[in-house]
């Protein structure tokens, strides 16, 4: 019998230009789960970078969609018709604004809390029935326009909480392969923020 393919997709924007922003997070997530995994991005098929292997014994898609951010529905639902991935297969990693820096959220389902990428996704796969992995950036400080504050890098302060909440990002993604969305729900929905524990329950974005 044909096991089937775990699709992860990281969501982010082509090119070097974004490479380091927050709006990247999920494809700097994905790319330290390759790295732990001995993965590499070495195709391109569907309108996204792929890497295929294993990860903690289930073959899996990891896939950064090159449509740019709005249309990363384009590339998932291709991918998700190509492997035959049915939706409780598919993980979607992304940013989060309204989630503070240093926390990371999962959920089984919903609807897109006004991310572009998620709402490409929901419109092409006419589902909102997978499960998705947010990333908090915070908000913009001032008045700034999120859409700016989103292609912003992050600071050096912030640096070593990225790289925390990145690893812990990877960890869910483990979790999730091996035990399921409700066990790294109940697992990781909570977040490090200036050094304190956080467990709100919010479910926006």
């Amino acid at each position: 019998m044909t096991v089937a393919f775990c699709l992860i997709v990281g969501l982010g924007n082509p090119g070097t230009r974004y490479a380091a922003s927050r709006h990247n997070v999920g494809f700097c997530c994905l790319e330290r789960l390759a790295v732990a995994h001995n993965l590499a991005f070495d195709k391109r098929q569907k309108r996204a970078r792929v890497a295929l292997g294993t990860v903690r014994g289930q073959r899996v898609i990891l896939a950064q969609p090159q449509t740019f951010m709005n249309e990363s529905g384009r590339a998932v639902v291709s991918l998700a018709h190509f492997y035959r991935v049915p939706l409780e297969r598919l993980l979607v990693v992304y940013d989060d604004l309204d989630l503070p820096l240093g926390t990371v959220r999962l959920r089984p389902e919903g609807g897109s809390g006004g991310h572009k990428g998620i709402q490409s996704i929901i419109k092409h796969l006419g589902s909102q029935n997978f499960s998705r992995l947010r990333i908090g950036i915070g908000r913009p400080p001032g008045q700034m326009d999120p859409a700016a504050y989103v292609l912003q890098d992050f600071s050096a302060e912030e640096g070593l909480l990225v790289e925390e909440t990145l690893e812990r990002a990877v960890a869910a993604i483990e979790t999730w392969l091996m035990e399921g969305i409700e066990a790294a729900m109940e697992r990781y929905n909570r977040g490090v923020v200036e050094g304190r524990s956080t467990t709100d329950g919010r479910n926006t974005r």
